[in-house]
């Protein structure tokens, strides 16, 4: 498979199943020492609480990290692809910085910036960064009061997590510099195989089948990727590109790139699957808590199994503010 093309994965027939000795790829980042809400034995943030109904604990920043480099590595090594060039002074936003990963990576490797800020409700970013790089605790849906407009904004992996995307593309548009660019990322969150290996009876399928369901009840999609384009031009933005890439979940595709991505990818769901169901299963569903255990021991137990070749598609959304 080539990147941005409808090509299919092409499967590593020696590819070994999932083993019990995999381990994450990434450390944590220390996180501000603030007051934070307890539930289902997990940490969540407490500014606009409900907001974003995952952990914010090591655990789950653990994950992000690893998720930071999942998607880095599918790019191609990039962290954007809209035509700009940090360097030359831009000022660049990143809404829902998360560990802050991306805007460290974008300072360090682009010093010429002017200003790198990331936005999030959580304060776990690291405090070690790049001088052209900054945090703010802050919510992206409540009205912005930037004190200047900015030459970027990135918004990448917020499924779930927004109410009113229109309106927080119309933000965007409103902060954005003349000629400025917005870029977003996102899985389409409907897992699907090529060869017919993922049955409608996995694990996984059902996994995402309730997240879905539960993200559609509070009214934050986890599905948004599909609508992106839409949005972006129905907001005002120009020259508006649409690049999907496959996203392997598992170690059976041949290219060794997309074999790092998918073998990833399953620590993702044996790792993660406690975070993904613990708020929106229970308290969002209404599942009792040893339907929810057993789902998840059933994803891990999908997972290690490994006779399913599923993708996810990965769309990234670029749109330029006219001149």
């Amino acid at each position: 498979m080539h990147d941005n093309d409808g090509d299919r994965v092409e499967v590593d027939d020696a590819a070994s199943t999932y083993g019990s000795g995999a381990s994450l790829a990434s450390t944590s980042i220390t996180s501000s020492v603030l007051k934070y809400e307890w539930k289902h034995g997990r940490r969540y943030h407490s500014y606009q609480s409900g907001a974003y109904n995952f952990p914010n604990d090591e655990k789950e920043q653990d994950r992000l990290d690893m998720i930071h480099h999942v998607y880095y590595r599918l790019m191609g090594d990039r962290l954007f692809l809209a035509p700009i060039k940090p360097d030359d002074g831009l000022r660049v936003l990143d809404l829902g910085a998360g560990t802050g990963l991306w805007a460290i990576q974008l300072g360090d490797e682009h010093p010429g910036a002017a200003q790198i800020v990331g936005n999030d409700l959580s304060p776990i970013q690291s405090q070690w960064c790049p001088p052209n790089v900054k945090f703010v605790v802050d919510d992206v849906e409540l009205d912005w009061a930037e004190p200047e407009p900015y030459d970027y904004i990135h918004c990448r992996y917020m499924a779930g997590s927004i109410k009113d995307w229109p309106r927080l593309v119309k933000q965007i548009y409103a902060n954005l510099k003349p000629g400025g660019w917005v870029e977003f990322q996102e899985t389409a969150n409907t897992l699907y195989s090529q060869d017919g290996t993922l049955k409608p009876d996995n694990a996984m399928v059902k996994l995402m089948e309730g997240l879905v369901e539960a993200c559609n009840k509070i009214g934050r999609t986890l599905d948004p990727a599909p609508s992106m384009e839409g949005w972006t031009k129905d907001a005002g933005f120009q020259n508006v590109k649409v690049d999907t890439m496959r996203l392997p979940v598992g170690s059976w595709p041949r290219d060794p790139r997309l074999k790092e991505v998918g073998t990833l990818m399953d620590v993702n769901f044996i790792e993660g699957v406690e975070a993904f169901t613990a708020a929106l299963f229970k308290d969002v569903l209404g599942w009792p808590q040893d339907d929810v255990t057993a789902l998840n021991e059933n994803v891990r137990s999908a997972i290690r199994k490994g006779d399913a070749h599923a993708i996810f598609d990965y769309h990234v959304i670029t749109g330029q503010k006219p001149l």
